[in-house]
């Protein structure tokens, strides 16, 4: 029997720099060589790999063009499986970037479930989805006259709605966590889930293992708009909690009880397998891939599930022996990916949002080659910049856990806890020494002469969007004159969800965050708990917005525009907000 598509193709790195090479990330039915066909020889080909029963493939494609976009088609065993022979939407395409031009970035989090096959979707609109259904029209009513093709028969494609507005096309999709839903299952979801076990039995209507990881990835990946989207715009990305469970490693208290349970283990390990095969093998390069000696050990065997679960058991055992994050130039823009949720120190007199070996790493990567950059975003699944009491009351929170009224053992500490896990109280202000490391990395990697235009932090989570600016004092904080001033334009930019929602009375609690009222009950709290202020502080200067909604940075030599789009329930996707951050 034929080998055929189960998901994908997802079109993950696309070579920022040379702009000659790619990968491409499939799922297969079966063993098979899976083959990528574009125009004027680019291409290239790879044998599955097999984990718990399910067969992938990341497809290196050489030969590309840089500054072109070349429609490309897949092929299982030399059989033809993408585009489908019934397609409504335009070629699947590699864009590379040129040399001096622009670089469209555009970003989000927190991607709820694929819309319902039939009836009123509950938490509205998907964003990626009308993104995708809006490109696709412009592509098709345009014809893609600068497309080259791997051969003259292409699919048929739904006709243009001339009265939809344009919109840009990302050169990169940003996608800062949350791609699926361990632990918020959909309605069909948990069907299926019914059918396979007993819901009465924990972890009950949540994933419980690598298969049924594979059903969230099914769902959410094999809706056709964003399938289609995934297929022909390169994307990064970086979990967060609900990609294994909610407040994922918020202390050590809550690791302990979960460790207790006795699902638990298998939910955290097939989390982790899951996110190496679909999202994280996509975020390396062809270099690193091929440097990387579990990925060359998985594909030598017929079957990698033991090497892999190994794998995760030490990563769950020993966070500080892998390596989540990563960076990636591409033009002279430059991504630096944190990882704020697997490798957390949780010991509470020693709390810190990365370990030290970490830490170094990302501060060598956001200083190294200055000059080389004219713009340093730093992608972060949690804001470094909150509303100021929530940053106060993280804080307060923080010190009273480790002990600053009572003991570590005492009334507080035991109270502060509890609060700690059902408020979710666990950002950047959470770990107050990473804060702080993190505001001195900025301010120096945007100081001195060969400083970038912009550093942004680019952020989701908090079911909604806004923009934040620091302002820095002539002395911080402390006297600590020793922290760098910056020339570059550093600011918080936070955008989520891609589809979610959020109540009203959250949504009535982050504007309150923001206003002096807000702030004066933030300090009261800190001084509460001996807590000082900031290093820094800081101001809205955006938002905050709430819907469905995507952020898009252009950028071109040492100007940035940022540009604001909601989904609307009527399929319009709308511009909310466009500001200039840099140039003119």
């Amino acid at each position: 029997m034929a080998a055929g598509l189960r998901l994908g193709p997802v079109l993950r790195y696309v070579d920022g720099v040379t702009g000659d090479s790619a990968t491409i990330w499939v799922e297969t039915d079966r063993p098979c060589t899976a083959e990528v066909h574009g125009a004027f020889g680019a291409g290239g080909s790879t044998r599955t790999f097999q984990i718990a029963g399910h067969h992938y493939a990341l497809i290196p494609v050489t030969g590309l063009t840089p500054g072109t976009t070349t429609a490309y088609e897949v092929r299982l065993d030399g059989r033809t499986v993408w585009p489908p022979a019934d397609s409504r939407f335009p070629p699947s395409t590699i864009r590379t970037p040129s040399a001096g031009g622009d670089v469209k970035v555009a970003f989000g989090s927190c991607r709820w479930a694929s819309k319902p096959a039939k009836g009123r979707d509950p938490v509205g609109p998907d964003a990626l989805d009308t993104l995708a259904t809006h490109l696709a029209r412009q592509l098709t009513a345009g014809a893609q006259p600068d497309v080259d093709q791997p051969n003259a028969d292409q699919p048929a494609a739904e006709p243009p709605d001339v009265d939809q507005p344009d919109v840009e096309r990302p050169d990169v999709l940003v996608l800062l966590g949350d791609q699926v839903y361990a632990d918020e299952t959909s309605a069909a979801t948990r069907r299926w889930l019914a059918a396979r076990r007993d819901p009465r039995d924990p972890p009950g209507s949540e994933v419980g293992d690598y298969e049924e990881y594979t059903r969230l990835y099914d769902e959410s990946w094999g809706d056709p708009e964003v399938r289609w989207l995934l297929s022909t715009v390169p994307s990064f990305m970086i979990f967060d909690d609900h990609d294994v469970i909610d407040d994922w490693n918020t202390s050590a208290a809550w690791l302990a009880r979960m460790r207790a349970t006795h699902w638990w283990r298998e939910r955290v390990l097939s989390g982790l397998m899951s996110y190496w095969v679909y999202q994280h093998l996509g975020n390396l390069s062809p270099a690193e891939l091929a440097t990387d000696a579990l990925y060359a050990e998985i594909r030598s065997v017929p079957d990698g599930t033991d090497l892999l679960r190994r794998f995760a058991a030490e990563a769950d055992a020993d966070p500080a022996c892998v390596r989540w994050s990563y960076r990636r130039d591409f033009g002279r823009t430059r991504l630096l990916m944190i990882d704020t949720r697997a490798g957390r120190v949780l010991k509470e007199d020693a709390r810190a949002m990365l370990d030290p070996a970490e830490a170094a790493w990302v501060r060598e990567q956001a200083l190294s080659d200055r000059g080389s950059y004219d713009h340093l975003l730093v992608g972060t699944s949690l804001p470094w910049l909150l509303p100021p009491l929530i940053h106060d009351a993280e804080a307060w929170n923080a010190a009273l856990c480790r002990g600053e009224r009572g003991g570590p053992e005492g009334r507080w500490a035991r109270f502060a806890e509890d609060v700690r896990q059902r408020a979710d109280l666990e950002h950047w202000a959470a770990f107050p020494s990473s804060f702080e490391a993190l505001t001195r990395l900025l301010a120096e990697a945007g100081a001195g002469p060969d400083a970038p235009a912009t550093v942004c932090v680019l952020s989701g989570d908090v079911h909604h969007a806004y923009v934040a600016e620091p302002h820095w004092p002539d002395e911080p904080a402390g006297g600590d004159a020793g922290m760098h001033r910056p020339e570059a334009r550093v600011i918080q930019l936070t955008c989520s969800p891609l589809h979610n929602a959020i109540p009203r009375p959250v949504r009535l609690g982050f504007r309150f965050g923001w206003s002096r009222a807000g702030s004066s009950l933030g300090r009261a709290l800190a001084r509460h708990a001996r807590v000082g202020r900031p290093l820094i502080g800081w101001r809205r200067t955006g938002g905050p917005w709430f819907g469905n909604q995507l952020m898009t940075l252009t950028l071109h030599a040492r100007s940035a525009r940022l540009t604001l789009t909601q989904a609307r329930p009527d399929g319009r996707l709308v511009t909310i907000d466009e500001r200039r951050l840099s140039g003119s």
